[in-house]
């Protein structure tokens, strides 16, 4: 637990794996004392103290509720299924949550089912390619940041009663696990990498990021980005914030990430039709 960030990138990626499931190493701990019980052994119910310990270290403030009142903008961010089978409700169900921003992934050919549903709610939007970012403030300068061989990440200004904020919406390659290549995570990195330039070259000083990195904000793989910024959840949630799959969360790999804002609150929506839960913050401009 506590050497995580030691263990090798190569072969297989094998850190990158450990890491997106870290978390739940923390299972070793009741496994131990039933062990320990078991074979009525005192040595061995204490030795179970240094993983308690550990892990209690590592994880214990996330568990704790952190949400606070006095946010003054908030978003949602979703990876919605570009095989989603109905946008249309996914729509409402993510204008529901009150957000004065919403970030959808994998729009697949779903994008004018997500505007017409949207709409009303969001009069401003912008899509580049598979993401887009629908807003109930005026947008500017929205553009492409190049991360992929396709469109798969944008930014724009919301201009906001409060000033500007610079909004990146992002979604990262997808990894795949197979027993002859490991974790393969490389198209994932070098987007990471590619997103963290941009970032850095960002001039307004306050940024938001939204999207599915693929990746927990433990990989170190990532850390290019994630050390750039803060997680809205680690900040100001309650628990872990597991995202994926929908139907038994176990990693987050859907962020919220602030630079120059101070979160207030973040938490999960309900399942809609994707693989994925929706995740929202409420933050302080």
């Amino acid at each position: 637990m506590s050497g995580h960030a030691h263990v090798p990138h190569d072969p297989g990626h094998l850190g990158s794996l450990v890491e997106t499931f870290l978390p739940w190493t923390g299972l070793v701990v009741p496994l131990l004392l039933l062990c320990a019980l078991l074979r009525r052994s005192a040595t061995a119910a204490v030795a179970v103290l240094l993983p308690a310990v550990v892990w209690g270290s590592l994880f214990g403030g996330t568990l704790t509720d952190k949400r606070a009142a006095g946010g003054d903008l908030t978003v949602v961010t979703h990876n919605a299924n570009e095989r989603n089978p109905d946008p249309a409700q996914t729509a409402r169900a993510l204008a529901a949550s009150g957000a004065d921003l919403v970030a959808i992934e994998e729009l697949g050919d779903n994008a004018p089912a997500y505007d017409k549903a949207l709409r009303a709610a969001y009069p401003h939007h912008v899509v580049r390619g598979t993401v887009g970012l629908w807003s109930r403030h005026p947008l500017a300068d929205a553009r492409t940041v190049d991360i992929a061989p396709w469109p798969r990440a944008l930014r724009a200004t919301a201009r906001t009663p409060k000033g500007p904020v610079a909004v990146y919406v992002a979604h990262l390659l997808s990894v795949r696990f197979t027993p002859a290549y490991g974790f393969t995570t490389d198209g994932r990195d070098a987007a990471a990498r590619a997103l963290a330039i941009a970032l850095r070259a960002e001039p307004l000083p306050r940024t938001l990021l939204m999207g599915d990195f693929n990746g927990t904000s433990d990989d170190q793989a990532l850390s290019a980005v994630t050390s750039q910024l803060r997680s809205a959840q680690a900040e100001s949630g309650a628990g872990f914030g597991l995202s994926w799959p929908a139907s038994f969360p176990v990693a987050r790999i859907d962020h919220i990430l602030v630079r120059g804002l101070e979160p207030r609150s973040a938490w999960t929506l309900p399942s809609t039709g994707s693989d994925h839960l929706p995740v929202a913050a409420s933050v302080r401009l």
